[in-house]
């Protein structure tokens, strides 16, 4: 059975909010959270334990998606939400390096900074006004390209496999609902 336009108006208004909601309460932990206050080695730390949560958080939201009666709207909302916390894990890493060794990069680095610069390498775009400059920040920046390659093509496949497991699974009740009685 059709639902009403308003129910699907609805639910998109309500999943934009939740997006929205959820990656101004990320950017919200990112900017205020008082990174100077974890000695150096956490910061790789911290980003590994934020990625392997970061594949938990994945794999929860699969089966959201699959389960949920709009699974194209639920996969929107898992990678709107997903990739700012991808760029933030790195974000915060750079931060934290250039921090306790200056010298890692070419510049200092703001957080501000430091988000701009792991969406420049997520991008491909690489303007080159932050450079990594020590080994260790090379191996992280080249651990990060690694991971958004990852993300992108592995991610999307899980994430859209899941919409299409999601949508057969409401094909036969979809199709017992339009049956005359």
């Amino acid at each position: 059975m059709a639902e009403p336009d308003g129910s699907l108006h609805r639910q998109v208004a309500w999943t934009i909010l939740r997006v929205l909601v959820s990656v101004a309460a990320l950017l919200a932990v990112y900017f205020w959270l008082p990174l100077d206050r974890y000695p150096s080695q956490a910061a790789i730390t911290v980003l590994i334990v934020g990625l392997v949560l970061l594949i938990v958080l994945v794999a929860w939201q699969v089966r959201q998606i699959v389960m949920d009666p709009r699974p194209r709207l639920r996969a929107i909302e898992a990678l709107a939400t997903t990739g700012p916390l991808f760029l933030i894990l790195f974000a915060s890493t750079y931060f934290e390096m250039a921090r306790f060794a200056p010298h890692s990069f070419s510049a200092p680095l703001t957080r501000a900074d430091a988000l701009y610069f792991t969406v420049t390498v997520f991008s491909t775009v690489g303007f080159g006004d932050i450079t990594a400059k020590t080994q260790t920040a090379r191996l992280v920046v080249t651990g990060q390209m690694i991971a958004d390659i990852v993300f992108l093509g592995l991610g999307l496949k899980v994430i859209v496999g899941a919409v299409s497991r999601g949508r057969q699974r409401r094909r036969p009740r979809d199709s017992e609902d339009n049956r005359a009685p």
